[in-house]
């Protein structure tokens, strides 16, 4: 582990950059492997706890990912650039773009799903992918059936593999998935409660609590005609723009839901203390970190932010 402003570990997971060498050690070395970039400060208190903690979550991902510290008290450039206004903030490169982010200081789970997202985003499998079991088959059938409308013959397929791998962060998601689509949710909710304690943070759990969130709000959404006619009379109406979206991501309608979500955080990234934002980020949350849908709505947002 290396001191905040210290020297870059041989492993070469973890450096120190400047503004001369942002450009090659982020943007350009994110076209082969996510880089995670933490904007950090000598004064910052969760700064210091956030950084270690974060160089331990990069190493034990053994070179899915990078990581580069950004002193914002000597490259202010680069923090002005990204409109870094609070530290600590960190923000995932894959690409030449940003595609993730988060601003303070978060649990040691939190930084594992993050991660977690960036190296699927990317392609690959990380560590203590459900792909190093023999399950994962199995895994991969009661995904195709949930998503070809079986709800009933995902959820068996789910437990059985559940009753199998009592630590299957996949089988305790695709359960809770399941359920969601068969309108249960209140057993959906029972599941994700009663699922082992070390399961929780998982991203296949935080997707399903996303999925559930998005559930419980549609139900008080109304009608998607209505909310569409609405937004049809009224452009400005953001309540019923941000009613619309959710009804759709409820229905699986996600490309559209994040398209009306963009709209109103392009016309009002304020309103309501930047719920647009924040629901864009249920939605990425619910759906795989390498849906399209999810990638193109994280350049959008980006592009949005860094304009």
């Amino acid at each position: 582990m290396i001191e905040l402003g210290g020297q870059t570990p041989a492993n070469d997971l973890i450096k120190d950059v400047s503004e001369a060498d942002f450009m090659a050690e982020v943007v350009e070395a994110s076209r082969k492997v996510p880089v995670i970039v933490d904007f950090w400060a000598p004064w910052c208190g969760p700064c210091k706890t956030l950084g270690p903690a974060l160089e331990a979550a990069v190493t034990k991902a053994k070179g899915a990912v990078r990581m580069v510290k950004v002193n914002v008290d000597e490259n202010q450039g680069i923090a002005g650039q990204l409109q870094i206004q609070s530290i600590p903030t960190v923000y995932a490169f894959w690409q030449g773009q940003p595609i993730d982010g988060f601003q303070g200081n978060v649990p040691a789970s939190q930084l594992d799903a993050f991660i977690q997202r960036l190296v699927e985003a990317s392609g690959g499998a990380g560590a203590g992918g459900e792909e190093e079991d023999g399950l994962a088959e199995a895994i991969a059938a009661a995904d195709e059936m949930l998503e070809a409308g079986d709800a009933a013959g995902a959820l068996q397929v789910f437990a059985a593999i559940a009753a199998e791998d009592p630590q299957s962060a996949a089988a305790f998601g695709g359960m809770a998935r399941a359920h969601i689509a068969a309108g249960d949710l209140d057993q959906a909710e029972a599941v994700l409660n009663g699922a082992p304690a070390e399961l929780h943070g998982k991203p296949e759990i935080e997707a399903a609590h996303a999925q559930l969130a998005l559930a419980r709000q549609a139900e008080q959404a109304g009608p998607v005609a209505d909310l569409e006619a609405a937004v049809e009379a009224d452009a400005e109406n953001h309540q019923a723009r941000y009613d619309l979206a959710l009804a759709l991501a409820a229905s699986g309608r996600n490309a559209e839901a994040v398209d009306h979500l963009l709209e109103l955080f392009r016309r009002a990234p304020d309103w309501n203390e930047g719920a647009a934002k924040t629901q864009l980020f249920t939605v990425f949350d619910a759906l795989k970190p390498n849906d399209p849908i999810v990638l193109a709505g994280r350049r959008k947002l980006s592009s949005m932010i860094f304009a």
